[in-house]
Order: C-alpha cells, then sequence, then structure tokens
C-alpha cells in the first residue's frame, strides 16, 4: 500500500532528532572498523556514498549516512537508501557480519541498493539496541533468520522487496515492542506464525507478495492497534474470523488475490475507520451486505472477482470515490442509481450482465476511470456518453456490442487509454490517429472489430505505448512513419490484410517488447534492424508471405520455431539452415 513507505518515512525522520554537544568525542576504533569491513563487502557502489567514508573519525558528518552519539563516538544510525526509479544508482555486495559489532546502534536502514545479496548474518542479533531495522528492496535470500526475535526493543522491521524463502520464523513474535512488520515481496511459504498473537503493538502488517497459506488467524483481532493490514497475493484460504470486525482502528485492508471464501458478516460496519477495502479475486460468495454502506470513510471499495451475488445494497456510500464489482454472480441490467448518482472518479462494472445504452451518470464530470467491459451494452453514440466526462483518463468498453463508425468517436482530451476491442466497431483508423490526435493518448485497444482503410501515417507528436488493433480488416502497409512511435511497447496488427515489406524503422523502436505481425499478406525479409530491440519479449511472423534468413542474433534467433511457421521460405535459427541461395 501506498502510505507504508510514508509511514516508514515519519518513522525515520523521529529518529534523526539526536543530541548535540559543542565538544565531540571521535569515533571508536571498533566502529570504524565495522563500518569499513561493510564497505569492503560492498563491490561495486555506483551511489558513490561509500566513497565518503574516509579519514580516522566516522563521525565527524562527512561519512554520508552514519550518524553517531557526540558524547560517546558510538555509531546510532546508519542509513543508506536508494530510489527504485534511479536504475542506475545500486550497491553490489553483501552484509558483512561486523554490522553486527555496532553496539549503539538504533537505526539501521539499508534500502533499495537492489543487488545487495546474501544472507542476513545470525551477528546481527548482537544490535540489542536496534529499534529500527528496514533491509527493504535489495537481493537477499535464504530464510529470515530466527535470531531476528533477540532485538528487545525493535519496533519497525521491514524485510520487503527481497528474495527470503521458506517459513516466517516464528521467533518474531517475540519482538513485542513491533509496531510495523513489513515482508511483503518474498517467497515465504508456510501459515501466519501463533506466536504473532503476541505482536499487539502492531500499526502496520503487510505480508502480501508471498506464498502463505492456512487461514488468517483469529488472535488477528487482539491487533487492536491496526491500522493498514496488507495480506494480499497469498495462498490464503477459509473465511474472515469474526475477530476482524473488532479492529476499529483498521483503515486499510487488502486481502486480493487469496483462496477465501465464505460470507462478508454485517459486522463490518464496524470497522468505522476503514477507508479502503480491496477483497478482490477471491471466492467470498452470498449478499453484500447493506450495513457496509455506513462506513462513513469508505471511500475504495473493490469486491471484484469474487461470487457475491444480487441483491446489492440499495443506498450508496457516504464517502465512496472507487468501486469496483466486476466478475461476480450479479445480474445487474442497469447501472444502480447510487453509482449513477455518486460522486465517483472511478467506476469499475465489468461482467455485471449490463444490458441497453449507455448509463446517464448524474456527475460524469469526475470520472477519471470508467470500465463497464464484457457486458451486453449496445448503442451507437459513445461520444455522446463520454462528452461530459472531462477529467476521462482510462475507458474500457470492451465486449460489448457497441456499433458505431470511428469517424464519430471524439475522446475527451486527457484520455490516455481508450478499449473498444469485441465489438462492431467500423471506419478507418485515420479518424482516431491523425495529426489531431491527443499527446495524451497512450494506449489504443481496437482488436477484434469491422475496422478497414490503411494503417494511418504516425506524427512525432504522437505518444503510443500500446497499440492492439489486430482482428479486423485493416490492408495497405505498415508505413515508414512507424519509426516516429519511440514510445511503443506493444505493436498487434495480427489477423488483418496488412501486405508489403516490414519497415527498417520499426528496429528503432527500443522500447518495444511485444509484435505480433502474425497472418497478414507481408513479404519480403525481417529486417536485421530489429535487433537492435533488446526488450523484445515475444515476436510472430507466422502466416505471412516472408523470405530468406532470420535475423541471427538475440532476441530473434531465440523465439520458438512456431513464430516463424507458415512462411513462403523463412530460414536460419531456429528453423531449418538457409540453402545457400537463400543467404
Amino acid at each position: 500500500m501506498q502510505n507504508l513507505r510514508w509511514v516508514l518515512n515519519l518513522l525515520f525522520v523521529s529518529s534523526l532528532l539526536v543530541h548535540t554537544s559543542s565538544s565531540q568525542t571521535i569515533c571508536t576504533s571498533q566502529d570504524r572498523a565495522a563500518l569499513l569491513a561493510f564497505k569492503s563487502s560492498i563491490t561495486k557502489d555506483t551511489t558513490g556514498v561509500l566513497s565518503s567514508w574516509v579519514g580516522k573519525d566516522c563521525c565527524n558528518g562527512e561519512w554520508e549516512g552514519v550518524q553517531c552519539n557526540p558524547s560517546t563516538g558510538r555509531v546510532t544510525n546508519l542509513v543508506l537508501r536508494n530510489s527504485l526509479n534511479e536504475h542506475t544508482l545500486y550497491m553490489k555486495g553483501t552484509l558483512s557480519p561486523s554490522l553486527g559489532n555496532l553496539g549503539s546502534l538504533q537505526v539501521l536502514f539499508i534500502s533499495g541498493t537492489k543487488f545487495i545479496a546474501g544472507s542476513i548474518p545470525n551477528s546481527f542479533s548482537k544490535l540489542t539496541s536496534l529499534t529500527q531495522l528496514v533491509l527493504d528492496d535489495n537481493s537477499l535470500q535464504g530464510n529470515v533468520p530466527s535470531c531476528l526475535g533477540h532485538l528487545p526493543f525493535l519496533e519497525i522491521l521491514s524485510l520487503a522487496g527481497n528474495r527470503f524463502s521458506g517459513a516466517v520464523p516464528a521467533s518474531l513474535g517475540s519482538l513485542r515492542s513491533l509496531s510495523v512488520l513489513m515482508l511483503a515481496r518474498n517467497s515465504l511459504s508456510g501459515p501466519i506464525p501463533l506466536t504473532f498473537k503476541n505482536l499487539v503493538k502492531l500499526q502496520t502488517l503487510d505480508l502480501s507478495y508471498n506464498a502463505l497459506s492456512g487461514p488468517i488467524p483469529d488472535f488477528i483481532g487482539q491487533f487492536q492497534e491496526l491500522t493498514t493490514l496488507d495480506l494480499s497475493s497469498n495462498r490464503l484460504s477459509g473465511g474472515l474470523p469474526a475477530s476482524v470486525y473488532t479492529l476499529g482502528k483498521l483503515q486499510d485492508m487488502s486481502l486480493k488475490r487469496n483462496d477465501l471464501s465464505g460470507p462478508l458478516s454485517d459486522r463490518v460496519s464496524n470497522l468505522k475507520s476503514l477507508s479502503s477495502l480491496d477483497l478482490s479475486s477471491n471466492k467470498f460468495n452470498g449478499h453484500i451486505p447493506s450495513s457496509i454502506t455506513r462506513l462513513q470513510n469508505l471511500w475504495s471499495l473493490n469486491l471484484s472477482r469474487n461470487h457475491f451475488s444480487d441483491p446489492l445494497p440499495v443506498v450508496g456510500f457516504p464517502s465512496l470515490l472507487s468501486v469496483d464489482l466486476s466478475y461476480n454472480n450479479l445480474n445487474l441490467g442497469a447501472v444502480p442509481s447510487w453509482i449513477r448518482e455518486k460522486r465517483l472518479t472511478e467506476i469499475n462494472l465489468a461482467g455485471c450482465k449490463l444490458r441497453g445504452g449507455f448509463p446517464k451518470l448524474t456527475r460524469p464530470h469526475d470520472v477519471t476511470s470508467l470500465d463497464l467491459s464484457d457486458n451486453l451494452l449496445t448503442g451507437d453514440d459513445v461520444s455522446a456518453f463520454l462528452a461530459n466526462m472531462t477529467s476521462l483518463q482510462r475507458v474500457k468498453l470492451s465486449k460489448n456490442q457497441l456499433r458505431f463508425d470511428l469517424s464519430k468517436l471524439k475522446l475527451p482530451e486527457g484520455v490516455s487509454s481508450v478499449d473498444l476491442s469485441s465489438n462492431l466497431v467500423t471506419g478507418s483508423l485515420s479518424s482516431l490517429l491523425n495529426d489531431k490526435t491527443s499527446r495524451f493518448l497512450e494506449e489504443i485497444h481496437l482488436t477484434d472489430n469491422q475496422i478497414s482503410g490503411r494503417i494511418p501515417d504516425f506524427t512525432e507528436s504522437l505518444n503510443l505505448k500500446v497499440l492492439n488493433i489486430g482482428s479486423n480488416n485493416i490492408g495497405g502497409q505498415i508505413p515508414s512513419s512507424i519509426s516516429n512511435l519511440v514510445e511503443l511497447a506493444r505493436l498487434d496488427i495480427s489477423r488483418n490484410h496488412v501486405s508489403g515489406v516490414i519497415p527498417q524503422g520499426l528496429g528503432q523502436l527500443e522500447q518495444l517488447n511485444w509484435l505480433d505481425l502474425s497472418i497478414n499478406a507481408l513479404t519480403g525479409r525481417i529486417p536485421d534492424s530489429l535487433l537492435n530491440i533488446k526488450a523484445m519479449k515475444h515476436v510472430s511472423f507466422r502466416a505471412n508471405g516472408l523470405c530468406g534468413l532470420i535475423p541471427q542474433g538475440r532476441p530473434l534467433n531465440i523465439f520458438p520455431a512456431a513464430a516463424y511457421l507458415h512462411n513462403l521460405c523463412l530460414c536460419g535459427k531456429p528453423l531449418p539452415p538457409c540453402r545457400k541461395t537463400m543467404k
């Protein structure tokens, strides 16, 4: 959840309020040696932080990331943090056991270095003054060491975003002062330890994106200080324990992508502080209790991909801004009035058996994201429906029965993604892609329609990242101006009638990772320029009239043979070798 990073930042800032003195003792030789041993264990540091660790006094303020007690010369804080967005900044190496010799250390942050690997040394058990241990977003591996349960004053423990595996050690249940526990984005397995019942001071518990199994333990109701609970993307099963509904301070709860089942209790209304609830992609069933509408602070509700059934609550939610009820056992027919009349920013009702024309929203100006896909909607005036959605960014109306010509489609200026796949759309792409196309438009999904004409020229002002136009009646050639789509990551023009040669300029699209040109009438060779696209994960040239040597280099010669079959005379790895006359 987004607020977890903010929580850590706030708690970290508060820990930096250290005493200052007019006279300061230089750092002890023991602590200096421990830091230099850690520096030696880092084989590469592109951040440049460790280059400041020179001289005899590690407490003089010049050793970046190091803070000391000015009275004793002992290191109290070691903070090495890097942004994950800075891809070129990292550290490579291991955690030196010498860090366990920093006996006065209270705060240890080694976060976002990306490539510090190996295990957590058992010597960390000697850091008995530690209150904050944050080692997230590195490449640490092995088991989470049970010795971490021997740190009596630990209040924050975050090992998120590493490669830890095995069971969560029961010893962590001994950390009775813990307020933040984050073990997300690892490969941990097994049940949530019963010893966690002792962690009654927890405010944030994030075990998401692991492989944890078994039930959500009933003792979770003892965490009366809990404000954030994220157990999403695991293998948890069973129902919600009744004790969950006693967590009166809980603000954010995400249990998505598990194997949880059973009904949602009327007692959900007891979660009076709840602002965000995500139970998506589970097996919850029964009715959505009407009592949930009494949650005064709830602004985001995601119950999608479950087995909830009719009827829906008939009144709305006081503070709701985002709702997702997609893919349940709902047979709505029409959009409920409390959704149509509410001031919502996100409306997701895919697969809810909506029928007839477009709904009339009372406050369309507020909608930023709209998904009404996979329903039975009809109509031909999409532009009128979208006209007043001046804040709209993403719209998905795929898998309906919409019948209109692209020349009649006018998108609001700020739309970045439009998906009209699997409808009955006709007309030419030039109505949508021309010199008047908004610079905000990044994704176009028009697969499986009845679009004809040719692929239009692409201007330099376009910022397209995804262009899916497969399974239509498009002819003509791929224009050489395709090279102007420098941000393009996905291109699918399969199952059309496109002819001519593959332009050399396609190789200039270095961000391209998905390319499907299959089942067309393309001729000539596969251009060598495509070898410049190192990000490519998927290609298909199948069923065209291509001939000649497949460019011999990565990634083109490592894709399966199926990507090149049923052409005129392609040859070379992964297909059989070319005859001498074919090269």
